[in-house]
Parts: structure tokens; sequence; C-alpha cells
């Protein structure tokens, strides 16, 4: 069962063989960006109007868990486990969460569980880091090798190769040997699962949660006994199951962390709450609303050209989280508010009848001239005014994303201060920031979790 000649044990080895004290300061200072976000948009997701938020943490306080660790923003403690489901839920719940290319959400599954442990095992700041940098590592190479996992079809990545994230931050910090890493491994073969076709519904923010949670339980039933097969990625197992034929097994090896991913291709931080897919013509949008002063009632009607794929195609958006995943829905909100927030995708501003006038003019195009790849693609925006006068925009370069616009730290501080703000006093929220941008020397955890945690704050 130990064979080293497997390809999952040869990976095994790789992401063993990282560790806190070879890390670049430039990817340490990544991680730190990281956390930060991800506890910007977990406190957000609070807020989030159709209850993901607030059925999660109502469904895990009734549990009566052991309280191990700090769900965020509820004021309670449960397990290691339900913590990391709740919290990773919310990180996801309003599609604000770090990604990265090819398309993925890198930190929702992995920073809920690894601080979930951090917290009830004491542990260091460095170890924190350590198993972030590993965890993006591990998934980054899952992703690279499930090739037929194409964007808003299928099985989702987040709740697939999010779990591997999970399960080998859990197997670090937990202290797994060899042999234990390759059951946890083969157990969250059989623990990944997500669906594209619930895109736009409360579910998928479920399925960081779920990937944080099972990371954990798929790690500690390793460390106790558990068996699995020891070739998760070999034949017959993950890539042969969910897509046979169109995988490629060998990039979890090549050139694994030479270099690590979080430093290239790099982090994406999203300036905006909705799928990065729609982000281009969300720039083009308020880009021609501010440069020739663009009046809603102005508009005669909105072309935008875009690349082939369907998912983002929806016309008539069910629900303002539906919304998220709607090039005209989110183009419409750009000029009509000049602004895209988690406000944007309410039910309440949806159904407005300004906003049901404007989709009612925004046409989508499928262009196949325009590559489909979220990193390469372009978006053409046209606008017609009533008076006959036609603005266009180019947008090529995505916001946020790294190495070409990313997002400044006075961005990244105000999506912090913005996420916590209600939830906590400003000095609170910026004890928190100072924690993060240290994390490496803090001797445990515990002071950020019980800030994030709320105490005071409603379950409601």
């Amino acid at each position: 069962m130990n064979n080293p000649e497997t390809i999952t044990g040869r990976f095994i080895d790789k992401t063993m063989a990282i560790d806190f004290a070879s890390l670049p300061p430039a990817v340490v200072t990544v991680a730190r960006q990281v956390v930060l976000d991800t506890f910007a948009v977990a406190l957000a997701g609070r807020n989030e109007t159709q209850g993901v938020g607030r059925i999660t943490a109502a469904y895990v306080r009734d549990m009566g868990a052991a309280p191990q660790a700090s769900v965020i923003a509820y004021g309670f403690k449960s397990s290691m486990q339900e913590a990391a489901y709740v919290n990773g839920t919310l990180a996801h719940a309003l599609e604000y969460d770090a990604a990265w290319h090819p398309p993925n959400h890198p930190a929702s599954p992995t920073i809920p569980a690894i601080f979930a442990i951090a917290e009830y095992h004491g542990l260091s700041g460095a170890k924190v880091v350590e198993a972030i940098v590993t965890s993006f590592e591990v998934q980054s190479r899952v992703r690279l090798a499930a090739t037929g996992m194409p964007a808003g079809e299928g099985f989702h990545k987040l709740g697939v190769t999010g779990l591997f994230g999970a399960v080998t931050a859990a197997a670090r910090l937990l202290d797994l040997d060899r042999q234990q890493m390759l059951m946890a491994f083969g157990l969250a073969g059989s623990r990944a699962c997500s669906l594209a076709i619930n895109i736009g519904t409360m579910t998928k923010s479920t399925y960081a949660g779920h990937a944080a949670r099972m990371g954990i339980e798929c790690a500690q039933l390793a460390r106790l006994g558990w068996t699995a097969s020891p070739d998760v990625f070999g034949p017959k197992g993950l890539f042969d199951t969910f897509m046979p034929g169109d995988s490629r097994p060998d990039l979890l090896l090549e050139n694994f962390a030479a270099p690590l991913r979080m430093l290239s291709p790099g982090v994406a931080f999203k300036a905006y709450p909705s799928v990065y897919y729609t982000h281009r013509a969300i720039d083009a949008a308020l880009e021609l609303r501010a440069e020739f002063g663009i009046k809603p009632g102005h508009i005669d009607r909105v072309q935008v050209r875009f690349p082939p794929l369907d998912y983002v195609n929806r016309p008539s958006p069910r629900t303002g989280m539906d919304g998220k995943y709607s090039v005209q829905y989110t183009t419409a909100a750009a000029l009509l508010d000049g602004e895209v927030t988690p406000e944007t995708f309410t039910d309440a501003r949806l159904h407005t009848p300004d906003m049901s006038a404007m989709l009612s003019k925004v046409s989508f195009v499928a262009d196949q001239t325009i590559p489909a790849d979220l990193e390469h693609m372009y978006v053409i925006t046209d606008v017609w005014l009533t008076d006959g006068r036609q603005f266009t925009r180019r947008v090529d370069k995505l916001s946020g994303w790294p190495g070409i616009s990313g997002l400044t730290r006075e961005q990244q501080l105000g999506k912090f201060m913005a996420g916590a703000r209600g939830l906590m006093p400003p000095a609170r929220a910026q004890r928190v920031v100072e924690l993060v941008e240290r994390l490496e020397n803090l001797e445990n955890v515990f002071e950020i979790m019980e800030i994030l945690r709320c105490n005071g704050v409603s379950g409601s």
C-alpha cells in the first residue's frame, strides 16, 4: 500500500517537502493577503440576503457540537468540522472570494479548515502559513490536471479540487505521516463532488464549506487508522471516474512548487462580488458610464460581445444571487448604479422597475473569435443612446488579476473594513488587520478568531 512509485505517492512526497523555513518572503506576503481577503468576504457573507449564512449557522448551532473553533460573525463555537463548514460557506456566499487560473477558488475551502484546526490545537502562525501555501499548491495541481472540467459545466471545481486543498492543509496541521496522507487523499476522493447545475443557487455556496469540513474529517479519520485507496489519482481513480480520457495526471508533478503557484500565476482578488467572467463586462460598463457621462434614461440598447460561455448568458436571472452569473444583469447594474457591490445582488434590487427596463435593453452576443479562457479573453461592450450616439469599450485586462491590475493594499483593506462594518467596532477590525499582517510571527491565532467570532452579535 505504501508504493512510492504510484503517482499519488510521488505527489504526496512533494507536498510533504514544503516547509515554512524554505518559503520565499513573497509567498508569505501573498498568504497574509489571502487570509485577510477570506475573512473580509466571510464577514460580508453574513449579510447575503437569501439566508446562506443564517440557515447554515442555525443548522450547525442546533447540532450542539463540541465548542472547538469559532464560527465567524455568529458569536459561537462548534466542532472544527462544523465551524469550517459555516466559515467556508460564508466565504463563498457572495462569490467574492479569491480566484486564479485555471478558474478555481483556492481560499474559501482551505482557509476556514486551516484556522479551525489551528484555533483548536493552538498552532502557530508559521504552521498556518505553511499549510496555506501547501494547500494552494496541491489544489492548483489537481485543477491543472483536471482538464475535463470546463467552466460552468459538469462537476464544479470548488467541491472537487478544493477538497484536496483542504485535506492537504488538515493533514499537514495534524502531522499525518506519509501513509496516513495517502489514506486521507483516498478518502477525499470519495467525498469530492459538486454539480455546476446548482450555480446561481444557495447550494453553490456550500461547495466551499463542504470541502473545508470534509478535508478535516478525512485527515482526522486517516490519523485514527481509516483505510482507503492509496492511489486516488492513479488508474480508475478520481480522473478516470470524473473525466475519463480528459485529464493530465502528469501535471500533478510537473514543475511542482517551481515556482509556487501562489507566486506564478499568483492569486486574484476580486473587486466585485460576482463570477469572475463578468468582471470585464462590469469594467467596460463602468468606464463608459464615467467617461461619457452616460445617463441610464438615455440608453437605447446595449450589446456585450462575449466568448461563447452559456453559463453566464442569463438574460432573466431568477434571483439576485442568480444575477451574479449573468453578464446581462451585471452590465445593467453597472450602467444603472455606477458601482457593483453586495447590495447589487439582492432580490430587492433585481425586481425594481429600472432594473427590469435596463435588463431588457442588454443583449449577449456570443463571439466565437474571442477566447473562452478567463485569463486571455476580452469583452467588447457597445452602448447606443436614444440620440443616436454609440460608444464602444473593449476590456482586455481583468481587474484584481495578479501581474495585471491586482488590488492595491488600500483596496484590500477597504474590502476587509467593509465586510467588518456593523459586526465589530473599527478598532477591533483594525486589530485583525494588524495580527494578520504579522501572521507568521504569531504564537497562535486565538485573538484573531475571538474577534472574528463577533461575540454579542445576534445569531439571526
